[in-house]
């Protein structure tokens, strides 16, 4: 098999892994607001995947969004030459933010794969004992927010359909792909947006506990007025990017 081909399975395997992570954690997100707190308890889904005896799930997690951050750091330092100067700027960027968002995912698929937690709460608690602590949580959290507003936008403006190759899909799966996308990246920028606000919670009232990653953030959705209703909607989103991210799996640009 060529070397661009063995790539690609193994970017549409990372794409599968990261769809299959973002469908746990709309099942998570259900189960909060349904009351069932305990499985929001643990690390969340990383966590679930590994309870039920799937290390080797996780480290195929691992692998693959590992290889999907490479692949996004190249195209964020020298891709998408063939773009206008303006948009070539644009799409460098939003490599760069897939970068980190499969980064992560793949640090804390291996992580808990050996056994590790990948909870952010005692991270944010080391941070918050500097000087400098509380005003580095709250720019942290100010970026996600950031992050979140252009993920939101992305998914508005159907900016993710330059990304996918749509010459073998008819024009309704073409369609249905696009509202996929809209509601799925809209719905992954509000879980962002609600991380981001919890650390800048966690800094201006010294509770690290507040900055422990999405369950904290989903549990504390749960309890606002309508939080049910609220987090339903959000996990079916969150449900939709998943199914998404199984489609650009099979439709996207390598």
């Amino acid at each position: 098999m060529p070397d661009l081909r063995r790539f690609a399975l193994i970017a549409r395997i990372g794409l599968t892994s990261y769809a299959l992570v973002h469908l746990i954690v709309a099942w998570l997100a259900a189960q909060v607001a349904l009351g069932d707190n305990e499985k929001a308890d643990k690390a969340g889904a990383l966590q679930v995947v590994a309870d039920g005896g799937g290390a080797w799930l996780l480290w195929l997690v691992a692998a693959g969004t590992g290889v999907l951050a490479l692949w996004q750091l190249a195209e964020a330092i020298i891709g998408h030459r063939h773009s206008s100067p303006r948009r070539r700027w644009v799409r460098r960027f939003t490599s760069g933010i897939e970068v980190v968002l499969y980064g992560l995912v793949a640090y804390s698929a291996a992580k808990t794969a050996t056994g590790g937690s990948g909870k952010a709460g005692s991270v944010v608690g080391t941070v918050l004992g500097e000087p400098w602590g509380a005003a580095a949580v709250i720019a942290a959290g100010a970026i996600v927010i950031v992050v979140a507003a252009f993920l939101a936008y992305r998914g508005l403006r159907k900016k993710f359909v330059h990304d996918l190759d749509f010459s073998d899909a008819s024009p309704g799966l073409r369609r249905s792909i696009e509202r996929l996308g809209q509601v799925g990246w809209c719905a992954v920028a509000v879980a962002y947006g609600t991380v981001g606000a919890m650390f800048v919670l966690a800094a201006v009232r010294y509770d690290p506990a507040k900055a422990a990653g999405l369950d904290p953030a989903l549990k504390t959705l749960a309890v606002q007025p309508y939080g049910q209703v609220l987090l339903l909607t959000l996990a079916a989103g969150i449900a939709v990017f998943g199914v998404f991210v199984l489609m650009e799996a099979r439709f996207r640009r390598l």
